[in-house]
């Protein structure tokens, strides 16, 4: 059984036991988040597809980390002929949570 779910504005795979990170929450660590945004849900080969949310369905997260630091993006500003240049550097603050699994009414 799978689900796609929009989790804090970005759509996301998720399966039972799957560890995801996703933008940054105000939670505190191994506290419990449901996600009722369900766009579409696979059971058994049986699709559901939602219109625009599948009715009843939510996902239930445990929240295993919420200090995670993305990866650094580098973010280069040129104009040519100009000698101007600039480099600017960016890491996303995350969420790091665990499926525990997914409901259907």
């Amino acid at each position: 059984m799978y689900a796609i779910v929009d989790m804090m504005g970005q759509q996301m795979k998720v399966e039972a036991g799957k560890k995801l990170f996703i933008n940054r929450m105000e939670t505190e660590k191994g506290a419990t988040v449901e996600f009722d945004k369900v766009l579409f849900v696979e059971n058994e080969g049986t699709f559901t597809v939602g219109t625009p949310t599948v009715a009843g369905a939510k996902v239930i997260c445990e929240v295993l980390d919420n200090e995670c630091r993305g990866e650094k993006i580098l973010v280069f500003h040129k104009k040519r002929r100009k000698g101007y240049r600039k480099l600017n550097g960016h890491r996303q603050d995350l969420t790091n949570v665990i499926v525990k699994e997914i409901v259907l009414a």
